[in-house]
């Protein structure tokens, strides 16, 4: 039973890559109409109308044929494309020219390969962008959203601030309110201490001590009068 269910998954998976690659296949497929023909050059100009001819690159191979003529395809080799024309360089022209003349106006089919793989790796650069995308889109919807709580987070920040405000103005107040005490208690004991100064002063004027107690009076600076002990 195991190895039933194992080889139903490998015959799903096969079958599915078989899908892919058949999608790919058909989108190498494009058609248009013959502009402008240089024969001695070998070169020709097919005028386009599919969106996927961004991805023909110069130098790319390409096989084209007429119209009911897929058993007489040509091989052609991409040397410059716009938006609307392909300009190749057939090398086997005499050839092909013979098979399907190539006359302004004529309808060809093209199938390239290479454009088969330019797409398939446009769709692997694709999915890289898609997934960018989401990332990018994921980020912008992030930045959208703070944007928008941009005024309440400010107002957060104000409030936040105010209340530090508000506590640092009450701690300048106190430390105000300290400091003017301590200048007013500064004030009191100075002026105390200035009182006891001043005591102290007139104590010291009041108990000082004289060097002598006999007083010289102008009278005893007279000699007859003066009386030397």
């Amino acid at each position: 039973m195991k190895y039933f269910i194992l080889i139903s998954i490998f015959l799903s998976n096969q079958v599915g890559l078989s899908s892919t690659l058949e999608f790919n296949k058909e989108l190498g497929y494009f058609s248009g109409r013959v502009s402008h023909v240089e024969e001695a050059a070998r070169l020709v100009r097919f005028k386009l109308d599919f969106d996927n001819i961004k991805y023909v690159n110069k130098l790319d191979e390409i096989d084209l044929w007429g119209l009911h003529q897929e058993d007489k395809k040509c091989r052609a080799i991409v040397m410059g494309r716009t938006s609307d024309y392909l300009l190749v360089r057939v090398p086997k022209f005499d050839s092909c020219n013979r098979h399907s003349t190539f006359v302004t106006g004529r309808y060809y089919n093209f199938y390239s390969q290479d454009l088969v793989n330019n797409i398939a790796m446009g769709k692997e650069l694709i999915e890289i962008l898609a997934k960018k995308r989401l990332a990018l889109k994921s980020k912008i919807k992030r930045n959208k959203k703070s944007l928008t709580t941009y005024a309440q987070r400010v107002e957060t920040v104000n409030t936040r601030y105010a209340v530090l405000r508000e506590k640092l103005e009450k701690e300048w107040r106190d430390e105000l309110r300290r400091l003017e005490e301590d200048h007013q208690q500064l004030v009191r004991n100075t002026e105390g201490i200035q009182t006891r100064l001043n005591e102290v002063d007139f104590k010291l004027q009041q108990y000082r001590v004289e060097s002598k107690n006999l007083k010289e009076d102008r009278w005893s600076l007279d000699p007859r009068n003066y009386i030397i002990k």
